[in-house]
């Protein structure tokens, strides 16, 4: 990375300064004060390879002018009010920044080194704010071309460039918050784009799935075959490509089809050298905690001694709880792909061969035995979502309409005769039904049903938010900005402008 580029150099020159920079919901603009001077600084362009190009519009002295207080103010996306001061200290302009509501002020420790590096001013900054610390860099020069080349030399071409007011905002918990996740399941690869609000309420801009059956016949080796492996790479990269787009880090996890996987690098590398993106794979343990994080959050009325589980298409995540409290959790490799896959449930089967899967599952989910019955069941991921789906009827999902639907016994039993009479291409047909679960959605409802059975309750709670609500939960805590730095829960990367 940067280090290694600047390492063995010596450096231009060293400083330290204390700096009071004023922030804005508004914008990104850089305005600070630093060494007693009124400093501003406005983005004038972005290029494709995100080089940005900024302009200063004002370096003052205090008092600062009527004039130079409208600069401030509209380089920080405020429409400059008409009884303004002919002039401004820098305290009065302090309490002029801190009374309006989108903006704030925040205090900034800076310990900068600086480089010359083939043409390029490189600058490595330890930024302290709001009791946190991070890490920039900053690569400028009037030749863009030498600040692509220079990025690419230390290793952040895949990393955003963030301008250091948007990094500020991030590290003091100021202003709505964005990150994209990314869930590569068995089954499928769902992206999900949320926001946190300064009120720590969070909310929903984008989320969708695509079906990439990566563990299409994975074998009891857990190999996963070239053609699978390359769609869901494909969708991976699509979806990165679109959160960069939109200026937002992402984030994506892995889940059963990779961790069973001896040859898993081959989508983590994949999808690292054409994104930079690193896909985590993490455990069915951790899996199943940020579900449950996810679930019980967002289902007021589940309370109690809860079983939260989500069958996905190469495995099933467990956690046992109370309320919001974390208790048991483990993962078993059974999923609606395998257990179709296994038993020829991608088409209509008899009852035999239905008697034989739900015995089979049965017997592989046997450490739900004896268990107390708990106060609520309540159910994620893909294949309830779609029985729910098909519960309303839905030509087109609707997540507020899925999420909190009750699916009891009956309906299950009726949706698994449903699907066990017809192939695949009938299935199609039914509404409610994601065209591309048509094959594996027998074997998902078989899991469901006996998961019912074990727990010996006849009901159970859909729950729309799953691991990616979970992971953007964990990535995206909630926090309490204070007008003069707030306080913050992460400690973000955050760039300089290049």
């Amino acid at each position: 990375m940067i280090d290694d580029l600047v390492g063995s150099r010596t450096p231009a020159r060293e400083q330290v300064s204390d700096e009071r920079y004023f922030l804005s919901s508004r914008s990104d603009a850089s305005v600070k004060v630093r060494d007693g001077l009124m400093d501003v600084k406005v983005l004038l362009d972005v290029d494709d390879n995100g080089v940005q190009l900024w302009t200063p519009t004002l370096k003052a002295t205090f008092p600062v002018s009527i004039d130079d207080a409208r600069t401030v103010l509209s380089a920080l996306g405020i429409e400059p009010p008409d009884d303004l001061n002919a002039s401004y200290s820098m305290e009065a302009l302090t309490e002029l920044i801190e009374v309006q509501p989108d903006l704030f002020t925040v205090a900034v420790h800076k310990e900068r080194t600086h480089y010359d590096l083939d043409g390029c001013a490189v600058e490595v900054t330890e930024v302290g704010a709001a009791g946190l610390t991070t890490r920039t860099a900053t690569i400028e020069s009037t030749d863009p071309s030498r600040v692509i080349d220079t990025v690419r030399r230390c290793g952040c071409a895949g990393r955003r460039n963030v301008p250091v007011a948007s990094g500020l905002k991030s590290l003091a918990g100021i202003g709505a918050r964005r990150l994209a996740v990314i869930d590569v399941g068995t089954n499928s690869v769902k992206f999900h784009i949320g926001e946190r609000r300064v009120d720590g309420s969070l909310h929903t801009i984008a989320d969708r799935s695509v079906v990439t059956r990566l563990g299409q016949e994975q074998p009891e080796s857990g190999v996963l075959a070239d053609e699978p492996v390359s769609r869901t790479v494909a969708a991976v990269v699509a979806m990165v490509d679109e959160a960069r787009g939109l200026g937002l880090d992402v984030v994506a996890v892995g889940t059963a089809g990779l961790r069973r996987a001896p040859n898993r690098s081959v989508v983590v590398d994949a999808v690292r050298d054409r994104t930079g993106v690193v896909v985590e794979v993490i455990s069915g343990e951790e899996e199943a905690r940020l579900a449950y994080i996810a679930a019980t959050g967002s289902l007021p009325r589940a309370r109690g001694r809860l079983v939260v589980f989500d069958s996905g298409g190469g495995s099933t995540q467990f956690t046992f709880g109370e309320n919001e409290d974390v208790g048991e959790q483990f993962s078993l490799d059974v999923g609606a792909g395998r257990v179709a896959e296994r038993f020829g449930l991608d088409r209509a089967v008899s009852s035999d061969d239905l008697d034989e899967a739900l015995a089979w599952v049965a017997a592989e989910f046997d450490r739900l035995d004896g268990r107390p019955r708990p106060d609520a069941v309540v159910a994620i991921g893909g294949t309830v979502t779609n029985l729910a789906a098909v519960v309303h009827g839905l030509a087109e999902y609707d997540p507020d309409v899925v999420h909190g639907t009750i699916v009891d016994h009956a309906e299950l039993d009726r949706q698994i005769e449903l699907y066990r009479n017809r192939t695949a291409d009938e299935r199609r047909t039914i509404a409610g039904l994601q065209p591309a679960r048509a094959e594996v959605i027998l074997g998902g409802a078989s899991i469901v049903r006996t998961i019912l059975d074990k727990l010996g309750h006849d009901s159970m709670t859909v729950s729309d938010r799953g691991l990616r609500h979970g992971v953007l939960i964990s990535r995206l805590p909630a926090r309490s900005p204070s007008p003069n730095g707030g306080s913050a829960a992460g400690q973000p990367h955050t760039g300089d402008e290049w």
